[in-house]
């Protein structure tokens, strides 16, 4: 969606921030990096406090002078806004500053574009691309005002170039959901067969760049590209874990999330985060040596739960110990549980801490029984099928004699008001009796 000059772009960053905003020298920073990863060259930052977002420009009337006089000495290119602007706003300051306008959300889904690397991933990074941009196609282009003559099947004074771009893009957008629908039918059938086989999932989440995709090649020995760089890992990948002491686990890497993720981007990238939305548990990768750990966190979980994965069962892994001069360790609640690992992924330091804590949980969490049902209860046991719990099955005159292997976490929202709830609430309670 972008061209790009082989030299890269030179910008000017803005940076919008208020009096009370604590983290606005952090903000700056993670923006920078942004910008860096996008392949652009950073000539200057200009902080602007911004208390009540003017309707024009987002950023006060005074400040874009300042912005424009910077673009002309420095000869810039582009402007990049650390903050998500309205079509209106991106317009009028491209219009003063005579120079491309690319906003918070536009930079993120640029970096999007140039990451992915599956034939998935880039169909979600351009659906939500042309999202983002059926509402900013006014650029005050001279073509968008040519006429496009009546003809056969198209009567009428005939339509400007702009109507033409838009119905092009809906029907692009129209195109691209269809296709997504087949990857996503594949991807769910990938899924069931993983819970028909009963194994444990795990999903990696936490904010971008903290080591998520080391942590992933450490423990399962894969080749997932990693680097030291925001969004490194874009598309979802699943492998196996062996050597856990409640048998093998699956377990997928995911995109980092990032405070202000454009929400297109979170819509279009179903495949990424139902991994996560699905897992039966979290491995949150938080880095050690950032001092703003807790806050990154919570923007981590605010995600999650905006992806309806906010109740999955966590467990905090503090990465990076190996640069706070930190014992690799592992901290249990009052419960006895694992609660948090401390360990370092490039090194490996901790990592048998991990496997030991990720059996624990797995594990305990993990109903392993018989069920018997009557033949009536036919919806039960559809249920239970389609959720993968059950692991082998007979039947005969009486009904069903089934075993259940599956996560606590599964059977839970199964248990109904019917008659034919009643033994799978008493297995699942008899269950953690026995734990």
């Amino acid at each position: 969606m972008f061209d790009r000059q082989k030299k890269g772009d030179r910008a000017v960053l803005v940076l919008p921030h208020s009096r009370g905003e604590g983290d606005a020298v952090r903000r700056g920073e993670e923006f920078a990096e942004l910008v860096t990863s996008a392949g652009a060259e950073i000539l200057a930052s200009i902080p602007a406090r911004v208390e009540a977002p003017n309707p024009r420009f987002y950023i006060g009337s005074g400040k874009a002078d300042e912005v424009a006089e910077a673009v002309r000495a420095l000869e810039a290119d582009l402007v990049l806004v650390d903050h998500v602007l309205s079509p209106v706003q991106e317009r009028n300051l491209e219009k003063h500053l005579k120079a491309r306008v690319v906003d918070r959300a536009g930079l993120i889904l640029d970096i999007f574009a140039q990451r992915a690397r599956s034939h998935e991933g880039k169909l979600e990074v351009e659906l939500a691309q042309l999202k983002h941009l059926a509402t900013r196609l006014v650029r005050g282009w001279t073509h968008l005002d040519a006429q496009r003559g009546g003809a056969i099947g198209n009567r009428g004074p005939g339509e400007t170039q702009l109507e033409t771009d838009r119905r092009l893009l809906a029907e692009r957008v129209k195109m691209l959901t269809k296709r997504l629908e087949k990857v996503q039918v594949q991807r769910d059938q990938q899924r069931r067969a993983r819970l028909r086989n009963t194994v444990p999932r795990v999903a990696l989440v936490g904010y971008t760049n903290a080591g998520k995709s080391t942590l992933f090649n450490a423990l399962t020995a894969g080749a997932v590209y990693a680097a030291d760089q925001l969004f490194a890992t874009l598309d979802p990948t699943v492998r196996k874990i062996d050597g856990l002491s409640c048998g093998p686990a699956v377990i997928a890497d995911t995109v980092g999330f990032i405070r202000e993720l454009p929400h297109d981007l979170v819509a279009a990238f179903r495949a990424t985060l139902a991994e996560a939305r699905d897992a039966d548990l979290l491995i949150h990768v938080s880095d050690a040596a950032d001092e703003e750990r807790e806050l990154l966190a919570r923007v981590v979980n605010s995600v999650l739960e905006e992806i309806g994965a906010g109740d999955v069962p966590q467990l905090s892994v503090m990465n990076k110990v190996d640069l706070v001069e930190t014992e690799p360790r592992v901290d249990r609640g009052d419960d006895g549980k694992p609660r948090q690992v401390w360990l370092s992924a490039a090194t490996g330091a901790g990592l048998d801490g991990l496997r030991v804590a990720l059996g624990e949980l797995l594990g305990g969490e993990r109903i392993r029984a018989g069920l018997e049902l009557p033949l009536s209860a036919g919806r039960l046991h559809a249920r239970l099928k389609a959720a993968g719990a059950i692991a082998a099955e007979q039947v005969d005159e009486l009904g069903w004699h089934l075993d259940i292997d599956a996560p606590r976490s599964v059977l839970a929202p199964l248990v109904g008001d019917d008659a034919h709830s009643g033994s799978l609430r008493e297995l699942i309670g008899q269950d953690q009796a026995d734990h």
